[in-house]
């Protein structure tokens, strides 16, 4: 018995494009942790400050304008979920070892 898997091609796109958008998000969260620890730091000029966060602010209007007109804010926080939650319970395993195993040894017998 074969079963036909229908794929729309639009579904397909915006599958894709939500999820380069997301991960453009995450480098983005990255970029801005990284800067504000610059920032603090001190190993930052007023000016490169200044144009840091002016060019991290565009970088948000356009990544909001891209998800606007290609209609795919709901695509984007929906992958941005469910990467929220691997790396939650990737964390969970890392911190509390012995319940993943028990979890492991429950699901195989």
């Amino acid at each position: 018995m074969s079963v036909a898997v229908e794929i729309k091609e639009n579904d397909l796109k915006q599958g894709v494009l939500g999820l380069v958008v997301a991960l453009v998000e995450i480098i983005r969260d990255t970029l801005k942790v990284q800067a504000l620890k610059r920032m603090e730091s001190g190993s930052l000029t007023e000016a490169e400050c200044e144009r840091l966060g002016e060019t991290l602010m565009k970088l948000d209007i356009a990544l909001e304008q891209i998800k606007e007109e290609l209609a795919i804010t709901e695509s984007v926080q929906a992958v941005r979920d469910g990467l929220d939650d691997l790396v939650t319970e990737a964390v969970d395993k890392l911190v509390n070892p012995e319940a993943w195993r028990r979890q492991v040894k429950e699901q195989t017998t």
